[in-house]
């Protein structure tokens, strides 16, 4: 934008020669940042009032001679991006390194062929460091920064109970009143959700059964529901209780976009609106949404396949189970929120954390002959599920909450330790980003607790995975 006085005649052309001078080295990156243009309109300000200062104090080539100077070395601190802090504290209490830190992820993203990828660091509850690594997009190449929204899957589900939590706090939402009883007719009769997913004919085998009265928004958040994942993959397409409702852990996105269109239709608005009215806005998380928006599209992440081939762009209905596109530095403000209290209460939040069912498992996904197999990793953490969140009970840092969020070409964890307040997330464009997630959550955060083969975070379980 125009300025006046020094910034315009001496300020711009210097910022331009200094642009000029670095381009080889950042080339399309500066411009694009808006972090940086962000810290140059706020520096152009500033420059601007000291100026004026100093003309009308001691005169315009006195000044001249003064800020010349100062502006050059300005312009460079500029370019630097913004670090938090120049240590990160690790769950055992030793520090690493910003530097350390961005060179050793540097170098894991690289060798397991992570296309592109966003990590943030919580220590007490505020961001202490985040790093933006390869390429939102190719053909022309995209760099991923700071502020690229990426698809962040199933970690929806997470953010999604903390609204609903928020409701349950005001008196707006029962979370033990039966979902059936809470719409104004059948299950499948609802034609869409959201304008997108139908409720007919995959609930009409559902609504037939009796236990379907006893599903609970509690069950459906805690994942004891009884539903399989997603009906389109079961047999004859069509959802089914297969255990009794509340009496163990079956993932499941299906009792998720049950209960968003209970929610739709009690306050006739869409996912997307509410959660962007309640939880979005109010945090500043510009660069999230339920559903893609115009704003998103200059700096949104495709997403790559295990050759880091293109397999799609990010543009997604809302759906609770799975649409939230997002950037690790807001779910950095989301979590500093949480962990502050500033989304619900204290006591709300223990109640959304308290564990609901016990998990020992030897996976998080049951399938085929080894589905019911147990393991002693799940009890070695007391593995549990609370209301939208994994929870590690006991392990040698405390207590911690956790999300993943795994789609074609997308693969993102986030897990925060409630005694220290020191989280980690972890967003990628990539369909390798697990391979990288084990030594990136041991080295820079600490965390040598996630149980690793319940989430399918080793070689030999994502290889075979793939194999499936």
């Amino acid at each position: 934008a125009p300025t006046s006085g020094l910034i315009t005649r001496l300020g711009l052309n210097t910022i331009s020669s200094c642009l000029r001078q670095y381009r080889g080295k950042c080339g399309k990156v500066i411009c694009n940042d808006r972090a940086f243009l962000r810290r140059f309109a706020i520096t152009s300000y500033l420059g601007r009032k000291v100026n004026d200062l100093l003309l009308r104090s001691i005169g315009h080539e006195l000044s001249l001679r003064l800020v010349k100077p100062f502006l050059h070395l300005a312009v460079l601190l500029l370019l630097v991006p913004p670090t938090h802090a120049q240590t990160l504290r690790r769950l055992d209490h030793t520090t690493l390194t910003t530097s350390e830190a961005e060179a050793f992820a540097q170098k894991i993203l690289a060798e397991n062929h992570v296309t592109g990828a966003q990590l943030a660091v919580l220590n007490h509850g505020k961001l202490v460091w985040s790093y933006a690594y390869g390429l939102a997009g190719k053909d022309p190449d995209r760099p991923f920064d700071h502020e690229t929204t990426t698809w962040a899957a199933s970690i929806t589900k997470s953010v999604f109970a903390a609204y609903v939590m928020t409701l349950v706090e005001r008196g707006q939402f029962d979370l033990d009143k039966p979902l059936a009883q809470q719409l104004a007719k059948p299950l499948d009769q609802y034609a869409t959700l959201s304008n997108y997913e139908t409720f007919s004919p995959s609930a009409s085998l559902l609504v037939q059964d009796p236990a379907w009265a006893n599903v609970t928004p509690r069950m459906v958040l805690s994942h004891t529901s009884g539903l399989g994942n997603l009906a389109y993959a079961e047999p004859d397409k069509k959802m089914h209780l297969h255990y009794k409702p509340g009496s163990r852990f079956l993932y499941s996105g299906d009792g998720l976009s049950i209960l968003q269109l209970v929610l739709e239709e009690k306050f006739g608005k869409s996912l997307d609106e509410l959660t962007n009215e309640a939880l979005f806005k109010p945090l500043g998380m510009a660069r999230t949404g339920l559903a893609f928006r115009p704003e998103f599209a200059p700096n949104v992440a495709d997403r790559f396949d295990r050759n880091e081939k293109f397999i799609a762009k990010t543009r997604r209905n809302p759906r609770a189970a799975g649409s939230m596109s997002t950037s690790a530095e807001d779910l950095a403000r989301f979590l500093t929120a949480l962990l502050a209290n500033k989304i619900m209460s204290a006591k709300t939040q223990q109640q959304m954390l308290t564990p609901q069912i016990a998990i020992a498992f030897s996976h998080q996904f049951q399938f085929g002959p080894q589905a019911n197999d147990e393991s002693p990793e799940p009890k070695a953490v007391g593995l549990s599920y609370a209301l939208g969140w994994g929870i590690l009970t006991h392990t040698k840092f405390g207590p911690a909450f956790f999300k993943e969020g795994h789609g074609d070409g997308t693969q993102n964890y986030m897990i925060c330790f409630e005694k220290s307040q020191s989280c980690m997330v972890l967003l990628t464009n990539s369909d390798n980003g697990e391979f990288a997630f084990r030594p990136l959550l041991e080295h820079i955060l600490g965390d040598t607790v996630t149980p690793w083969e319940w989430e399918c975070y080793t070689t030999t379980c994502i290889e075979e995975s793939r194999k499936n």
